[in-house]
């Protein structure tokens, strides 16, 4: 949950320090920490939920656009009903009661499409950067995109990362091309070959 509880803190404060600056030629005041606050926190819990899901998996075997774009989507579908169960919850506390279309009444009152659209498509975007970063770093390993953005130097990352990527192509061929049982038999070259890229994977210096 932090680690996507985080990310939308942070991405709905620039959203609203963005708005914020913009209101000021006009001389609005405008704040909305806590606002942002409680947002993040049921986008955090909302993810949560969802990544148990079995549905948000469909499209792992697809080419990566597919699943970026149907778990953003799968997302913000959740979060838009945590709004609304949200808005329920606060509803009843203020008194209102269950039945009559009493709740819906209310919510139509104070709909607005333009900042429906705008909180929906903010969420999109936002989702989409973070199931992007989550997915690149998957793919490359766990903590591994950490280690490419804070820890290893340019100079060492341009070489390495060159030489992963061409390996691991490599390896992706050889076992489309070959046979469990011919990867596992030492007489093989598709073993040979398979080792060769595998000691290439372990070395920690940079890869000719």
């Amino acid at each position: 949950m932090l680690p996507p509880t985080i990310f939308f803190l942070i991405g709905f404060n620039l959203i609203l320090f963005t708005k914020r600056l913009m209101l000021a030629d006009y001389l609005i005041q405008f704040t909305g920490f806590a606002v942002a606050t409680t947002a993040a926190l049921v986008v955090g819990k909302v993810v949560l939920v969802v990544d148990k899901l079995p549905i948000l998996f469909r499209f792992d075997y697809a080419p990566l656009a597919q699943p970026i774009l149907f778990k953003s989507a799968v997302y913000t579908v959740f979060v838009f009903v945590a709004r609304l169960i949200e808005a329920l919850i606060h509803y009843l506390i203020a008194g209102g009661v269950i039945g009559h279309g009493g709740f819906l009444e209310d919510l139509a009152s104070n709909f607005s499409w333009h900042q429906f659209i705008a909180v929906q498509l903010w969420l999109f975007v936002l989702f989409l950067i973070y199931v992007t970063g989550s997915e690149v770093s998957g793919l490359v390993g766990d903590g591994e995109l950490f280690k490419i953005f804070f820890i290893r130097r340019s100079t060492e990352l341009k070489a390495t990362r060159r030489a992963r990527i061409r390996l691991l192509v490599q390896l992706a061929h050889l076992t489309d091309a070959h046979s469990i049982d011919e990867l596992h038999d030492p007489r093989t070259a598709a073993h040979r070959a398979l080792t060769g890229i595998l000691r290439k994977l372990a070395q920690r210096r940079p890869i000719a």
